[in-house]
């Protein structure tokens, strides 16, 4: 059972509003999630929210597909159901193959080594708190990804971390809309 009320627009707190219609505008369902709902009950809980979002489609480096990927990876680590099947869509809607979506839930491999490369070390950042060994590193260095583009990756676990601990928090029903 939810710990914290669910809004909608209309019974949100006034300063949560703009950020619930921006979500509204963006989804390609044409409604919020139950988490954003959950997250309205504090303007500032969906203010950092939306602007990590914001944040990460103005200045990523990375295309939907790898950013979807991202997020399925740090998901199926941090094991909470709900942010997973939001990953699951997201990884759908970035075109991500059945088999892959499987292989990025569970940290095989993809067919794609440049993308297991880094996919393991968002994995193994979000397994240890942050920390990631050289050799993870290196290799995904190896694999042509630029230090830039391995800080960027920092930015999806961040966003995925903030949305499952807040899930898990908040014991936030799941959408049926997410199946």
């Amino acid at each position: 059972m939810s710990r914290i009320p669910t809004h909608s627009v209309e019974d949100a707190p006034a300063k949560s509003r703009p950020f619930l219609q921006n979500l509204v505008q963006s989804s390609p369902t044409g409604r919020f999630l139950n988490v954003h709902g959950q997250m309205a009950h504090s303007p500032a809980v969906l203010a950092a929210y939306t602007s990590l979002r914001a944040v990460i489609a103005e200045h990523g480096s990375f295309d939907p597909k790898v950013g979807a990927a991202l997020t399925l990876a740090t998901a199926a680590t941090l094991g909470n159901g709900y942010m997973i099947a939001i990953a699951i869509r997201l990884a759908h809607m970035g075109g991500w193959a059945e088999e892959q979506i499987a292989a990025l839930r569970t940290g095989t491999p993809t067919s794609d080594a440049r993308i297991d490369a880094l996919t393991d070390l968002v994995r193994e950042a979000a397994a240890n708190s942050g920390n990631v060994t050289d050799a993870t590193w290196k290799a995904a260095q190896q694999a042509g990804w630029r230090d830039e583009q391995l800080t960027d990756a920092f930015a999806y676990l961040g966003l995925t971390l903030f949305t499952a601990y807040f899930l898990n928090y908040a014991q936030t029903d799941m959408d049926a809309r997410l199946w």
